[in-house]
């Protein structure tokens, strides 16, 4: 069957705070060298969308998104024909270098990278063009709706523990782990055997709970005792790691205070452009902290999440919505009132 000539996409014209999505009517691409044009059957929704469209991360490209479940159908002119009909992933690592002293120690922080929905058109639309070398295969056992969610917000908690360096049996914290990333992450650190303690509203404790926090405490309720209280769960020093996954500048504030001696903390959530980390090096030296920032994980981690999946230990939470339900999704997100995962379901 002949490939449409036109598609429907979300378009962006001037991303920033005033942002307005549209969806426009545009061309369907055809791939060139080293591409992969995949029809997407859904995208996942990530908090990163909302800062890149409405201006809190740089965003060039008109077309958002960076977490598509679709097949190849077609691929460019020396690209193994192999992929054509396979179910692959778009997700935000859209192409590294591969050839700078970063990436020889983990291309995931490539300086010159290209990214879906920041530089390169996203998953806000029923066809994309991909890098056929990052694309994701994808199981047929796992759900299109299931598999989403994973391409970054999966990805990036499977890299971020990993980085984080734990031991099963250790005490993470996970600041907003009711959201998208928290409600994995939870899930992710609880099959590795680590003991989660979850901050969140108390509206999220179920799914916190459901998804295997050992401990929960509600930041509304807790108020200034917070920091004390995960302390006590901790073992009475505080936690081996915090995965400081929300942007929220209250909790970066509190994070080091959560942490025992050589505690860490890697940094995830996108704070405010104008928020700064108060870090006294005196501390930091003393107790032996260390701060780590963290992006995605890597393509030999994404098999690994896969086979968690497979073999029921992590389960997205996701609510599906139509792709004409974009903007209310945009909406839901700015007001943290999205439990779980946001998936669009962008064709049948």
């Amino acid at each position: 069957m002949p490939l449409p000539q036109r598609q429907l996409c979300a378009w962006v014209e001037t991303p920033g705070p005033e942002a307005k999505i549209e969806f426009r009517d545009i061309e369907v691409p055809s791939p060139t060298a080293g591409q992969v044009l995949v029809k997407l059957e859904v995208s996942g929704v990530c908090h990163s969308d909302h800062h890149s469209i409405y201006g809190n991360t740089p965003m060039t490209t008109h077309i958002a998104g960076h977490e598509g479940v679709g097949i190849v159908v077609a691929v460019g002119p020396d690209v193994d024909e192999d992929l054509l009909n396979s179910r692959v992933g778009v997700s935000w690592l859209h192409r590294a270098c591969r050839k700078c002293a970063t990436c020889e120690m983990d291309y995931t922080h490539c300086p010159h990278q290209d990214n879906s929905g920041r530089n390169v058109p996203g998953t806000f639309q029923e066809y994309c063009l991909a890098d056929a070398d990052y694309v994701s295969r994808i199981p047929s056992e796992v759900p299109a709706a299931l598999a989403a969610p994973l391409l970054c917000g999966g990805i990036t908690m499977y890299g971020a523990l990993s980085r984080a360096e734990l031991r099963a049996g250790d005490f993470v914290v996970i600041p907003g782990a009711g959201g998208g990333l928290g409600h994995l992450g939870v899930q992710i650190a609880t099959s590795m055997g680590l003991q989660v303690i979850a901050i969140d509203s108390g509206d999220k404790e179920d799914i916190c709970r459901d998804s295997g926090a050992r401990h929960f405490f509600d930041f509304r309720q807790s108020g200034a005792s917070l920091v004390d209280d995960v302390r006590a769960a901790a073992g009475g020093i505080g936690a081996h790691a915090v995965i400081c996954i929300t942007g929220a500048p209250s909790a970066y504030d509190s994070a080091l205070a959560m942490l025992r001696n050589l505690g860490r903390l890697v940094c995830v959530g996108i704070p405010p452009a104008e928020y700064r980390l108060q870090l006294n090096p005196f501390e930091v030296l003393v107790r032996g902290l260390r701060v780590i920032g963290s992006t995605v994980g890597n393509s030999a981690q994404m098999p690994l999440l896969m086979d968690l999946v497979l073999q029921g230990k992590v389960r997205p939470h996701v609510q599906v919505y139509t792709f004409q339900e974009l903007r209310d999704v945009m909406d839901k997100l700015e007001h943290g009132t999205v439990a779980g995962r946001a998936v669009l379901r962008l064709s049948d």
